[in-house]
């Protein structure tokens, strides 16, 4: 009888002890919590924590276009001219299917994307108009630019890619400053040399781009003498340099994603490029940029 009492004062002892360390280690845990959580013992603090908001969400509600000329529909419609509705980023056009098409739906696209992308713009121009798409509070903004850069008179003029660089740093702060939770998608600037290559094959856009499209790219579109080719070359390795500074700028802000070199690495044939100046996208090539853009947008991880 008195080992069964003995057992039972052991039994409560033990009991009493669990119970003074799950109190100690509840009251430890309130303690390092972070100030501005639930009061210990509410309701809110009972309840299981929700899980964090993803820092990508790939099914953005509004969207923001940037950039140049590719972005504007340049020469898809009509010579010489701009056809946003084409625009492979906010383009309403149904053979298009644009990247606002397939993530807004069709009857949302008019009403919640903005294209303030303008032709001929060079990254210097970039941080005006992402202040400008900052102003529309977007989920998205997509950004392709840097094609006017290599795309001068001379390989002379061609954008420093340091100045390059400069610029756009300076149009992610002024993007930040205005809508800090944007995402942003940053193609890559396409081969303007393989467009070259492309586009030479048809007589018509070689006289297009004697009105000057691209002198340091495709002047003397014929000329494959030494000079001709290192003006190429040159041209070529800016773009490449160009690319580079996109992806690690974008990098380094955990809203941005890239392409991984998609659009740069996309062979586009004479069916995807203008039928007017053989160089800019035309309809099927707008809607072969959005397929890219939308592939990199909805992916679960960015592209490698």
């Amino acid at each position: 009888m008195a080992e069964q009492v003995s057992r039972r004062r052991v039994r409560r002892a033990f009991t009493t002890l669990t119970a003074v360390v799950s109190v100690t280690a509840a009251v430890l845990t309130g303690c390092t919590s972070g100030q501005d959580g639930p009061e210990r013992g509410s309701a809110a603090s009972r309840s299981a924590s929700p899980s964090p908001t993803p820092v990508w969400d790939v099914r953005p509600t509004s969207i923001a276009a940037v950039g140049d000329s590719i972005t504007r529909g340049f020469d898809a419609c009509s010579v010489l001219a701009d056809c946003p509705e084409v625009s492979w980023a906010t383009g309403t056009d149904d053979g298009v299917r644009s990247l606002a098409v397939r993530i807004l739906g069709a009857s949302r696209t008019a009403s919640h994307s903005w294209n303030h992308a303008v032709s001929g713009a060079r990254m210097a121009q970039l941080p005006e108009q992402m202040a400008l798409a900052a102003q529309e509070e977007p989920e998205l903004v997509t950004v392709m630019i840097g094609a006017n850069d290599a795309c001068r008179d001379s390989v002379e003029l061609m954008t420093p890619v340091a100045d390059f660089r400069a610029s756009f740093e300076a149009s992610m702060r002024q993007l930040r400053a205005g809508a800090p939770e944007a995402q942003v998608y940053v193609s890559s600037v396409p081969d303007l040399k393989r467009l070259w290559s492309t586009g030479r094959q048809n007589p018509l856009g070689k006289q297009i781009w004697k009105l000057g499209i691209c002198r340091s790219m495709l002047g003397d579109a014929d000329d494959m003498g030494a000079a001709a080719v290192a003006r190429r070359d040159a041209v070529r390795e800016r773009v490449v340099a160009y690319n580079e500074v996109l992806r690690d700028v974008c990098a380094r802000d955990e809203r941005c994603r890239d392409d991984g070199g998609a659009v740069f690495d996309y062979r586009f044939t004479g069916e995807q490029l203008s039928e007017w100046d053989w160089f800019h996208p035309g309809r099927d090539g707008q809607a072969r940029l959005a397929e890219i853009a939308y592939r990199a947008v909805t992916a679960a991880s960015p592209p490698a």
